[in-house]
């Protein structure tokens, strides 16, 4: 009995020392940081340009060993923007394909370019306006790695004798014949690793409205597709890709937002080439909706089998240096499961363990959905695709003044696009916007709480903004709120730059807080809020 209880107790206190850790994982022995909203770098120090692309496993012809290879596009925009965020360049320039290598996927060393501009334009009869969304699949049946990208209105197919190139012109393949346009609309490569074949998942070229998944491999002595299966038709689709977990095939896609971030949309079913359910009729994964998924368009995933748990990374694509909405091209977070159920973790920094798999929030974790405002693509309220009438994540209650109203020329428009000088000190083309015509009192705040899988321990947060205003304020001050406490720190000075705010320990308790700003207003009185975070301080 002495024994059991020493064990009850040790595992107690390990528990509880582990519970108190989740908030500080980048420290916990094993745990690699990945952080998003940032720029990445490789692990000697040099920019990592990757859009649109995939990660797949492949032996190192280096040393033999099988590691990740991760492959994605890079554009003239992409350096520029990455320089200078301030300004979002107008058009896409195609560069290269890049490859990075990793044994652990968050240190990554650069194999250099792997397909290059010039490869295209000497074997093509035009000039390449357009070149992107790809992987790479490993044709056993002549021993080589197939690199098959959009290239202008087709399908190209490129092989190397290695994973890290380089790729050469091997065919272009006009699509028509097997769906109807030239091109495919988006399109990723997915390759199970139960059976080991590899497929293009891919929308059709026009309306994006069909989505299809085909196999990929050699047919009268060319490499490229061996069928072709028509798995989706409804709405308009993009960012299409998949994964496998416990069984299942999960196939999801985008809307048709331009370079924008949406809502991440699946299917699911028991067979590759489905039949998917629902039936034409794509679910919004949950979790995504407060931000259209930490400001991305799906990308690709990644599947770790850990030997503690199998984890799956949503790798999104944010498009900033087309969209300007916001840093970094590549946002990467962990997917939980209820069930088959599909659950987004929409992080700003978290923990992977490349050995066992388990995932974990760090300390500097920004709790707040959208709190650089750059989800919203259009002024809101909006009468234009997607029709929102509210900001995502936030919640407006107009107290007194103008109602909130799509289409109504005498409503607050709850947002304002910043110009370049603004964006020198802020991040992205958008932000809060608080006025009225009319005098006004109005409140914009959001729920933050904890969820299944990620927590809001209690313990100290401190909430942070960047404001501009001017005058006519008889109220204005950024809040927290929970357990019954409140907290409120006033944004007093009248200003056209921005200043930072902060409201230092807020004490949340029982996993959930309120956030916000209250605002009591003459006429055209104003003030732009932007970069809202909650972070835990202790």
């Amino acid at each position: 009995m002495i024994t059991f209880s020493k064990n009850i107790l040790f595992s107690f206190i390990f528990c509880l020392l582990f519970s108190q850790l989740q908030g500080q994982s980048d420290s916990i022995k094993g745990f690699l940081k990945i952080k998003n909203d940032i720029f990445w770098d490789t692990q000697d120090g040099y920019p990592i340009y990757s859009q649109g692309g995939g990660i797949f496993s492949f032996k190192d012809p280096e040393d033999g060993q099988t590691k990740y290879f991760w492959y994605g596009a890079k554009y003239q925009e992409s350096e520029k923007y990455r320089n200078d965020p301030s300004v979002t360049p107008e058009r896409d320039n195609f560069v290269s394909v890049t490859c990075y290598v990793s044994k652990d996927l968050v240190n990554w060393t650069s194999r250099g370019d792997v397909l290059t501009l010039d490869e295209l334009n000497k074997n093509s009869t035009r000039t390449t306006r357009w070149a992107g969304r790809l992987g790479v699949a490993y044709i056993k049946e002549i021993r080589k790695y197939a690199l098959l990208i959009q290239h202008n209105d087709q399908l190209l197919v490129t092989l190397s004798e290695r994973p890290n190139g380089p790729f050469k012109w091997h065919q272009r393949i006009d699509m028509t014949g097997m769906i109807g346009t030239s091109n495919t609309g988006d399109q990723t490569v997915f390759t199970d690793e139960d059976t080991g074949k590899s497929y293009l998942v891919y929308s059709y070229g026009k309306g994006r409205n069909k989505i299809y998944i085909s196999e990929i491999g050699v047919k009268d002595g060319k490499v490229g597709l061996l069928d072709c299966n028509m798995v989706f038709k409804g709405e308009g689709r993009e960012g299409n890709c998949m994964f496998k977990h416990n069984g299942k095939y999960y196939l999801f896609a985008s809307n048709l937002y331009g370079w924008d971030s949406s809502f991440a949309y699946y299917l699911v079913s028991d067979h590759i080439y489905g039949p998917y359910t629902p039936t034409n009729e794509m679910l919004i994964m949950e979790g995504s909706e407060a931000d259209y998924a930490h400001v991305t368009q799906t990308g690709f995933f990644v599947t770790l089998k850990g030997t503690k748990k199998q984890t799956i990374i949503y790798c999104g694509d944010r498009w900033a240096n087309f969209a300007g909405n916001g840093l970094g091209y590549n946002q990467w977070c962990p997917l939980s499961f209820n069930g088959p159920k599909p659950i987004f973790n929409s992080l700003s920094s978290w923990s992977l363990h490349p050995t066992t798999g388990e995932w974990l929030v760090n300390s500097d974790n920004n709790y707040v959905k959208n709190g650089s405002f750059e989800a919203d693509r259009r002024h809101i309220p909006s009468p234009v695709k997607p029709v929102q009438e509210q900001l995502l994540g936030w919640q407006t209650t107009i107290i007194k003044g103008n109602m909130l109203s799509v289409g109504d020329s005498l409503s607050p428009v709850l947002n304002y696009f910043n110009t370049t000088e603004d964006r020198k000190q802020v991040v992205g083309e958008k932000s809060l916007q608080i006025n009225d015509k009319i005098d006004f009192k109005r409140k914009v705040s959001q729920i933050i709480q904890s969820s299944q899988h990620v927590k809001l321990a209690d313990g100290k947060y401190t909430l942070s903004a960047k404001f501009k205003r001017g005058s006519g304020f008889e109220d204005l001050y950024m809040y927290a709120l929970s357990d019954g406490k409140a907290y409120k720190q006033k944004l007093s000075k009248v200003d056209q730059h921005w200043r930072n705010i902060t409201l230092a320990n807020i004490s949340i308790k029982n996993g959930r807080v309120e956030i916000g700003f209250m605002a009591r207003g003459k006429a055209n009185a104003y003030c732009h809020i932007d970069d809202v975070t909650l972070i835990r301080s202790k």
